[in-house]
């Protein structure tokens, strides 16, 4: 999985974490690659998963910058990422960069990926992907939150797409394009909010306690979704949705 942002930029390294499930039970990784912006760190066992670190080896995003992430968890398997800190894409003074990331999960698989916020400044301009294949029977909660600016910042551009395939059918697509800031702070779109975090299970319907924000695509799956102008009040209300629904 690699690629070229513009011309004249090097392909960039993967990230590579694939995981897998013995027929004794015995959960291990099967690579941990680190790529040229995250290296995958193992954290304590557990007797029932794989716990992995997704840790920074680059200070942030830069323009000509292309990160690149493969998740795949095999049949049975359970695998938990972390994320130590979040990612800042800084000023790229008219370049761009892209974040790309790849899951795939197998029958009777599960990931519970805790991501920490994206922030990107102003004079960014990064593209944001995330591709998800699950298969029948297999499950993923997915924490994630968007921050458009540091503080005192507008916050620059960024279009985030989102495709969930469920054994083979669109289970979640979404185009977020939030490229022109006077568009998005219109009425109706973001307003005065800087701030979008959501909680997303996809395979499994969890019944936690009622939100009013709780939606259900036309699958297996919820999303509670938040917008705000500062991040802590979202990412506290946001915890409590991901320990609700975490062992559902």
């Amino acid at each position: 999985m690699t690629g070229r942002t513009a011309a004249g930029t090097e392909p960039a390294d993967p990230t590579i974490v694939a995981v897998e499930r013995e027929d004794t039970g015995r959960h291990l990784a099967r690579e941990l690659r680190p790529g040229a912006f995250l290296a995958p760190r193992p954290l304590l066992p557990a007797p029932d998963r794989v716990r992995i670190a997704l840790v920074g080896t680059r200070a942030g995003l830069l323009a000509g910058d292309d990160l690149l992430l493969h998740v795949s968890v095999g049949p049975g398997a359970r695998l938990e990422l972390t994320e130590p800190s979040g990612l800042v894409a800084y000023d790229h003074r008219g370049g761009a960069s892209r974040w790309r990331a790849r899951v795939d999960i197998a029958e009777g698989g599960e990931l519970h990926w805790d991501a920490r916020p994206f922030v990107v400044c102003d004079g960014a301009r990064v593209e944001r992907s995330m591709d998800i294949a699950l298969a029948a029977g297999a499950r993923m909660l997915w924490r994630d939150t968007l921050v458009l600016g540091r503080s005192g910042e507008r916050g620059g551009s960024v279009r985030a797409t989102t495709r969930v395939l469920y054994d083979g059918h669109d289970l979640l697509v979404e185009d977020l394009d939030l490229t022109e800031p006077d568009l998005r702070e219109l009425p109706g779109v973001l307003g005065p909010h800087r701030v979008i975090g959501s909680v997303t299970a996809l395979g499994s319907r969890p019944q936690g306690p009622p939100h009013p924000y709780r939606t259900e695509p036309a699958g297996p799956g919820v999303q509670v979704r938040l917008l705000d102008t500062v991040a802590p009040a979202i990412e506290a209300e946001l915890a409590a949705v991901w320990q609700s629904w975490r062992y559902r």
